[in-house]
């Protein structure tokens, strides 16, 4: 945007506010709450150059990069390297498995003629967005207990297993776990956004192939897919800004002792560092805000990147 546009728009800004003022009243509570819970705690990513105290608050000795250095190459570099190849497997799974889920079940329930079986389906997918991640959590928790869970149950009464297996302390399952809950909670509301996009799509469109002779998978190939292409491009290229972030609250919630090396997350190791005393209290808090600060950052240049292969290979973008 040039000098002339940005002038323009706010010579023309009290103008908009007084014809449009009902609409800005109404988002006026969220900007309030973006202002005071995003943008003003941003004065204290200082900590991130300080050897914070919280007797000394902001007037803590200045270090320089000493905690960044830290992170990646000093004394907390092996917990912050662990967590962050974590983050990025689960984020590999998420990209693979999570991201596609809900088109798929858009295009199942788009498809579906069903109209009765199709709402209680939607409900039934719908329900686990409305309860908090410590229910969601708990519920896996008790499906998959070694003595009276469901799942070691079904194995046992069709021999697949021998004997009950405990899938929460053991690493190899805890990744798939937080994969499957992460994708129960999630997925039934992302395919309403698609589910939505693929109802402006022309009927006319529908009928014309199938009088063509095209197939529903033809169908739904050439015309559904393409017309949510514009939609499914923006929702990867945000999906990219949290390629460092997971749902701390679920691998809170699931971590044991023995599964920290393969589920703790940049996250998890953030609030670690920053609550409990690993090492000095004081020190913590510093370094856990450089790590959030490098989190977001190259959660920045991720989307900045996906945008601008989009712009190039002539795809939607979000700017």
């Amino acid at each position: 945007m040039d000098s002339s546009r940005i002038t323009s728009w706010a010579r023309n800004l009290p103008k908009r506010m007084k014809k449009h003022w009902m609409i800005y009243i109404m988002i006026t509570p969220f900007l309030l709450h973006l202002f005071f819970f995003s943008y003003r705690p941003m004065i204290f990513l200082q900590m991130a150059w300080m050897r914070f105290s919280p007797f000394l608050g902001m007037d803590s000795p200045w270090i320089g990069w000493e905690n960044f250095q830290s992170l990646l190459f000093g004394r907390a570099s092996g917990m912050f390297l662990q967590a962050l190849r974590n983050t990025l497997i689960l984020s590999a799974y998420d990209m693979i498995f999570l991201f596609p889920l809900p088109i798929i079940i858009a295009v199942l329930f788009h498809e579906l003629k069903l109209s009765k079986f199709r709402t209680v389906s939607q409900s039934v997918l719908l329900l686990p967005n409305f309860f908090s991640v410590v229910i969601v959590t708990g519920i896996a928790r008790a499906f998959l207990q070694p003595t009276i869970g469901i799942i070691n149950q079904f194995l046992l009464r069709f021999g697949l297993i021998n004997e009950p297996i405990f899938f929460i302390i053991q690493s190899q399952y805890t990744r798939f776990i937080y994969t499957f809950i992460i994708g129960w909670m999630g997925a039934g509301m992302a395919s309403l956004i698609y589910l939505g996009s693929m109802m402006s799509i022309d009927k006319e469109l529908y009928e014309s192939a199938a009088l063509d002779g095209a197939g529903r998978l033809r169908r739904i190939w050439h015309i559904t897919i393409p017309g949510i292409l514009p939609l499914i491009s923006v929702l990867f290229i945000m999906r990219f800004g949290n390629i460092l972030r997971a749902n701390a609250e679920a691998v809170l919630l699931l971590v044991e002792p023995l599964t920290y090396q393969s589920i703790d997350v940049l996250e998890s190791f953030v609030w670690r560092m920053g609550l409990m005393p690993i090492h000095n209290a004081i020190q913590n808090l510093s370094l856990a805000a450089a790590a959030g600060l490098l989190m977001n950052v190259v959660g920045m240049v991720f989307v900045i990147g996906a945008n601008l292969v989009a712009k190039k290979l002539g795809g939607n973008t979000l700017f």
